[in-house]
């Protein structure tokens, strides 16, 4: 069976951290079409498809950051999550954060997965290979429209 790569919609505010996501996954090769935002509000104005995102093909999953300007990943992870055609979307946080209380926040507001930020390149590439193969190979995502 063959997969057929979804996008994916980046949420986050440090260029450095966008400029080694894109990297890690020029790397490996990922087939998905990526998107990015930089910030809690583009992030919902992206998946509403509003403004300049009226033309942008709706993800099949979401990355967020927890720490953003504007509105933090956690309330764009509650927004997501109560409007009805959004909640089957995939959120996966990718956070530097290693609180508990934002670990176990992202879980109670319907996050699928909780990643923290490598420090390094080449730790942040094995977290992307297995990012990439968990989510093409093992997990299927929703077709979701607007």
């Amino acid at each position: 069976m063959t997969m057929r790569p979804f996008d994916i919609l980046i949420a986050e505010d440090n260029e450095d951290d966008i400029l080694l996501i894109r990297e890690a996954f020029e790397t490996v090769n990922m087939a998905n079409r990526v998107a990015v935002v930089r910030d809690g509000e583009e992030a919902l104005a992206y998946l509403r498809g509003e403004g300049p995102f009226s033309q942008c093909p709706f993800p099949g999953l979401v990355l967020l950051d927890i720490n953003m300007p504007k509105k933090t990943g956690l309330e764009v992870l509650i927004e997501i999550k109560s409007d009805p055609r959004f909640r089957p979307l995939p959120v996966v946080m990718l956070t530097v954060s290693e609180r508990e209380e934002d670990i176990v926040r992202s879980f109670e507001q319907g996050a699928c997965s909780y990643i923290r930020k490598p420090v390094t390149f080449s730790r942040f590439l094995s977290v992307v290979k297995e990012f990439e193969l968990y989510w093409t190979l093992v997990s299927r995502v929703p077709t979701l429209k607007r």
